[in-house]
């Protein structure tokens, strides 16, 4: 079956850095002109506006209302089912002031409902600390993603999961809950986005951990590009494994062309 929607990830997808991948303007143009839906999914902590004028600038045309981005759908679930709730958040900005918007944050381990964790480039001793005697209070451990790098013009940085690891080293807990990729929180707010069932949907994406392995546990088609994180050589002992392996996403448009 050929797929009727697309899931794109950004970072080392569409995006390195703030330069387009070679051939993905041409792709987003090729795939609207087709008239595939699309939504960009990201672990990544800046807004939809904010990811919107990344793309743009980069010459990829895309509006925030096509991009789900993992705080939006932590914050949901948050607002959901924990409204009132004190928080201590350990993260890279703007995370920490968005939801300070809505949350009571505290470093008060008895008062804190929930750790959330995510990249953070100033992690210290302090924040270890407050989010390790939150946990021993009874905290739940909250993820915005569990990204163990993050693709780089130059390179890869620690990402979530460094924090998440030192936590859990400490603390003997496991998250509580995910909330980017590959959670089905978002892919649950990614198939209301697009209308359409998991089994219509392609995910593309650099990311085993993330991208192909949401798409496997969802039921969806994957493809994996070769421009960010995975590298070739990764795949033959991979745990998570995708239906097609493509240099890049210059290659979608042909893909989609087939029946499957």
């Amino acid at each position: 079956m050929k797929p009727q929607g697309l899931i794109l990830d950004i970072d080392g997808t569409v995006l390195r850095g703030s330069q387009a991948i070679p051939g993905a303007k041409e792709t987003i143009v090729e795939l609207r002109r087709q008239g595939c839906p699309i939504v960009f999914v990201t672990n990544a902590l800046e807004s939809p506006n904010e990811q919107a004028d990344r793309l743009t600038s980069a010459g990829v045309a895309v509006t925030a209302d096509e991009i789900i981005t993992a705080p939006q759908v932590l914050k949901t679930y948050l607002m959901k089912h924990t409204p009132d709730a004190t928080i201590y958040v350990i993260s890279d900005p703007p995370l920490p002031e968005w939801l300070g918007m809505d949350f009571h944050i505290s470093e008060d381990p008895h008062e804190i409902d929930a750790v959330v964790v995510s990249c953070d480039r100033n992690f210290n001793f302090h924040k270890l600390n407050t989010g390790f005697q939150a946990l021993r209070c009874g905290a739940r451990f909250l993820a915005v993603n569990t990204d163990a790098t993050c693709p780089l013009p130059n390179g890869e940085i620690p990402d979530a999961g460094a924090v998440i690891g030192a936590l859990e080293g400490c603390s003997r807990r496991k998250l509580d809950l995910v909330a980017g990729k590959p959670s089905p929180l978002i892919v649950k707010a990614s198939l209301k986005r697009l209308k359409l069932s998991a089994s219509e949907c392609l995910v593309v994406g650099d990311s085993l951990e993330a991208d192909i392995s949401m798409g496997n546990r969802a039921g969806m088609l994957t493809a994996l590009v070769l421009t960010g994180v995975t590298q070739r050589k990764d795949i033959p002992h991979a745990a998570v494994q995708s239906d097609c392996v493509l240099e890049s996403i210059a290659e979608v448009p042909s893909l989609l062309g087939k029946d499957s």
